[in-house]
């Protein structure tokens, strides 16, 4: 019974439960990390609790989206001791990125103001870096997206405690907790040291290999917290604007234009953080368009552009599918699939596409379905059905499709 239960399968669903993780595979990884936390010291032990914590909150999120209040409760308790018993660890306690998390679970348990009070210790303690620091830029950026989901409309937002968060990372003096107001004058200062701190990180030259992930990390935070801040103190269009500068400066010239201009700046230099940026974008789009009136154009060009360069990136493909869902064509979102699997070999988009078809199955027999009670429509969606059928034999075909078993498994459980 141990084997199985650890690669749980939380993307299916059975008996109309999600399948959630067993209690053996639970059991089982507790122990990995009991007995690992013994072999490691310092920072690497530290990045050990962080991996733990995250594994927790990967629970926690999990008992939310299946709306489980009872055992959120539960899971909430564990989760918070073990992260109270990591940061009491002496290594820990200034480990920036542990007290993000735990600021992060709190915060996934509705107890905002806890969460508030953990974020602004953290940044109190984190001292006066500024943009120049790393840490301190990844925590703002979370703290303050964190407050901007709270917000119900983009107006007035100018003085809230985002904008609040995002300005006092700008000073690089020491944190002080909102207290209601946000100075303009503040708001004009904030706003030239974020244009002078992004391009003198752009115009940087490419550093060495072990530097890399954390430059690129760094400047995906420093992006991320001036579009959110142009976001909210100017609109939408001055947050897409740092996006699409990013972007432009972050793309790969060729190496002929390379060895021609002697230019060497692009994406050599941060490989990773232009699939991140992008990632930022498509998010705020769809955020912005959740709280306010906004053509859906922008997203769906900024998706399928981002999904021609990275066809493996679920979140992009998540985003895809809920937007396509909104519209009643499904031709033009056929298309796409079918250009993107023949051009990669990523197994991402085949089961994208799958999953669309069946969301457009599941829509058509519920509208069938309404006001007939027990009676179920006696006609099946034949067109549909056979649609993805096909989906399923190209996809098992492929290289990667014929050796991933949660494929097999869906095929197996769609003709049941």
């Amino acid at each position: 019974s141990g084997f199985n239960s650890i690669g749980h399968m939380d993307t299916m669903l059975q008996a109309r439960h999600h399948i959630g993780h067993y209690k053996e595979g639970e059991e089982f990884l507790q122990n990995v990390f009991h007995v690992l936390f013994l072999l490691f010291s310092g920072k690497e032990k530290s990045n050990l609790s962080s991996c733990w914590l995250q594994y927790e909150i990967s629970k926690v999120v999990q008992c939310l989206q299946a709306k489980k209040k009872k055992k959120l409760k539960a899971q909430g308790r564990k989760s918070k001791k073990l992260a109270k018993s990591l940061l009491k660890a002496p290594d820990n306690r200034n480990h920036l990125s542990l007290w993000k998390q735990y600021a992060y679970l709190e915060w996934l348990l509705g107890n905002i103001d806890e969460a508030r009070k953990v974020f602004d210790t953290a940044l109190s303690a984190a001292g006066t870096g500024g943009l120049k620091s790393a840490q301190l830029c990844s925590l703002s950026l979370l703290y303050a997206q964190l407050e901007v989901e709270l917000l119900e409309s983009i107006e007035g937002a100018v003085m809230s405690r985002a904008v609040h968060i995002l300005t006092k990372l700008a000073e690089s003096g020491p944190y002080v907790p909102y207290s209601g107001q946000v100075l303009s004058v503040n708001v004009l200062k904030a706003r030239k040291t974020y244009e002078h701190a992004l391009q003198d990180y752009l115009s940087k030259t490419p550093v060495s290999d072990q530097d890399q992930d954390s430059d690129a990390n760094h400047l995906v935070n420093l992006v991320g917290c001036y579009a959110l801040f142009q976001y909210l103190t100017v609109g939408i269009d001055a947050a897409v604007l740092i996006y699409a500068r990013t972007s432009e400066k972050l793309e790969a010239p060729g190496p002929q234009e390379c060895e021609n201009t002697g230019n060497n700046s692009g994406i050599q230099n941060f490989p990773t953080a232009l699939e991140a940026v992008t990632l930022l974008h498509t998010n705020l789009l769809r955020f912005h368009m959740k709280i306010s009136v906004y053509p859906l154009n922008p997203l769906r060009e900024a998706l399928t552009e981002a999904l021609k360069r990275y066809p493996s990136n679920q979140c992009l493909w998540r985003s895809y599918i809920h937007i396509q869902g909104k519209s009643h064509s499904a031709s033009k979102a056929r298309r796409f699939f079918d250009g993107i699997t023949r051009s990669t070999n990523a197994l991402e988009p085949w089961l994208f596409a799958i999953q669309a078809e069946q969301m457009r199955k599941k829509l058509i027999e519920n509208v069938w379905r309404a006001d007939v009670g027990e009676i179920h429509s006696t006609i099946p969606e034949t067109g549909l059905t056979n649609r993805i059928v096909a989906l399923f034999e190209h996809a098992v075909q492929s290289e990667n499709g014929t050796h991933c078993p949660l494929l097999w498994r869906m095929y197996l459980s769609f003709l049941v």
